[in-house]
């Protein structure tokens, strides 16, 4: 009778074998990166800005800045909010975007599987069309909406906002090439992400990334010198031609125009690609993903006219990888005691989380070429550069002296003082009252008890370089979370699921039956 059993039955007993098996896994020390896969893509949904959709999911978030823009004749409603406060910055929120929409071009199956690229999709679009709407002439870019120092004179929920919601802008005469660039880099790369399911939106986007390129590119400076107010909180350090770069080598990707990989084969070396060696991955330095980015072209062997370029890029690209993994001469990320990736004091998990994300990419890469990576102080096959991003990864799900999860909501013990104002009040949704602007803090910023909202999926500043975590709404360095700590984790929740998939069931058999059913 088995042959003849319904395809809803033989459904239901895959699924159940899966589960199953994950969680004997589970049961030997593992973690569920199914439900950590789920939890992160939650966590873009409590980040919100606009008037949220019907299918919101976070329960205790409601509309909010939905006058953005009103004052400079422009509709600027929607987007991010970066971490715990109101204000709408771009470069980080386009990173974001690029982030997400890297893990899903490279992992978009594994995310599939899991039941959670619908919502990885919605959490790329609520950015994408915002830089539609920011993005209101070839050569103007709306850049911040809100200051960041009116802002954090105030604690109080989005929904109750009464500071500044002015707007600023980069143009031709107030130019601001990172932020185009990486606006463009995340409007290219989810081009990708959409072509299939949405062609008209993906050529929508791409039309935007190239036009933003080409204005970043004519008009040359740091948006930090034109809109002045973001410096004390998002200065470009980098300054702009890792921007400009990593926009080139995305347009390259989903275009496959020659002009973009021209672009970035011939500025490698006036543009720091093939001279900046780099120790972390961030909002504001791109240098490590770029070069993995044209590392990812020579091993595909295309554009052997350009090799020569392309392994000077390889081998900027792997000492950020060798470096990560201890085994460069001298020049490696420092540790802590318990062998978490330390880069500095303040938010540190972002560089672990775009760190982890990178060396999982890497040893992919170097699987589909059968190759090694070849460090000063040995060689790593691609299972091993996995099998340290999975113990960064752990560490940060609670394999850790104190047992805490870092991703809020996951696990039995995670932070619960989460510097975040919305999640730190009473839900708009419980109790409509009008909470001022101080009157946070004297309410419940101080308040010793946990948040009433948990934000779920947020990853936040994490340990201090002793692995030591203060759970307190006021130690912002290790309690604040922010949309780019997150972003580069839902690839590579993504990939683990399926190596643990793998591990509990090394015949295949289960996954076959899986693959069977989706046909």
């Amino acid at each position: 009778m088995e042959a003849h059993r319904h395809p809803q039955q033989c459904r239901h007993c895959v699924h159940h074998l899966l589960l199953l098996l994950i969680l004997c896994a589970s049961a030997s020390g593992a973690f569920d990166y199914s439900d950590a896969l789920a939890k992160s893509l939650l966590y873009f949904e409590s980040q919100r800005s606009g008037r949220l959709p019907h299918g919101q999911r976070v329960a205790w978030r409601d509309h909010s800045g939905l006058t953005d823009g009103l004052e400079q004749g422009v509709d600027l409603v929607g987007g991010y909010y970066d971490a715990g406060d109101h204000v709408k910055f771009g470069l980080p929120m386009a990173f974001t975007v690029t982030m997400l929409s890297w893990s899903v071009v490279e992992y978009r199956d594994e995310i599939d599987a899991a039941g959670e690229l619908e919502h990885a999709m919605e959490a790329i679009k609520w950015g994408t069309d915002y830089f539609v709407k920011a993005h209101t002439s070839p050569n103007v870019l709306w850049a911040e909406v809100g200051d960041g120092d009116t802002d954090h004179y105030c604690w109080q929920r989005p929904e109750d906002m009464t500071t500044s919601r002015q707007a600023y802008r980069v143009d031709e005469s107030s130019p601001g090439s990172d932020l185009a660039g990486e606006t463009a880099a995340a409007m290219a790369a989810a081009s990708i992400v959409f072509r299939r399911s949405n062609p008209h939106y993906a050529h929508l986007l791409l039309h935007h990334a190239q036009q933003l390129f080409e204005f970043g590119d004519r008009y040359r400076g740091k948006y930090d010198g034109s809109v002045g107010v973001v410096k004390s909180y998002y200065a470009s350090v980098s300054g702009y031609k890792d921007e400009l770069l990593w926009a080139a080598l995305w347009l390259h990707r989903a275009t496959d125009g020659e002009d973009y990989l021209k672009y970035a084969t011939d500025k490698a070396g006036c543009f720091g690609g093939i001279g900046w060696a780099m120790s972390e991955f961030s909002w504001d330095v791109k240098y490590a993903g770029l070069q993995l980015l044209a590392s990812q072209l020579l091993m595909e062997g295309k554009h052997k006219d350009r090799a020569h370029i392309l392994e000077r890029y390889r081998s900027k690209a792997e000492h950020y990888l060798c470096s990560c993994l201890d085994k460069n001469n001298g020049s490696n990320v420092e540790r802590t005691p318990a062998g978490l990736l330390y880069v500095r004091q303040w938010n540190n998990m972002q560089y672990v989380s775009s760190a982890a994300f990178l060396l999982t990419v890497y040893s992919d890469i170097l699987s589909g070429a059968n190759r090694k990576l070849h460090c000063p102080q040995g060689t790593l096959a691609p299972e091993e550069i996995l099998s340290f991003a999975k113990a960064q990864v752990d560490y940060i799900l609670g394999s850790n002296p104190l047992n805490m999860s870092y991703l809020v909501g996951f696990g039995p013990k995670y932070p619960t003082r989460v510097h975040h104002r919305g999640a730190s009040i009473v839900s708009y949704r419980e109790s409509k009252g009008f909470i001022g602007c101080t009157q946070g803090y004297d309410n419940w910023y101080s308040s010793p008890g946990p948040n009433p909202n948990v934000l779920v999926g947020a990853l936040v500043g994490g340990p201090d370089c002793q692995d030591n975590f203060r759970d307190e709404r006021g130690n912002y360095m290790q309690t604040e979370a922010c949309t780019y700590n997150t972003a580069p984790l839902v690839g590579v929740f993504a990939r683990l699921l399926r190596l643990q998939e793998r591990e509990a069931d090394p015949s295949g058999k289960v996954s076959l039956l899986a693959s069977y059913k989706k046909k």
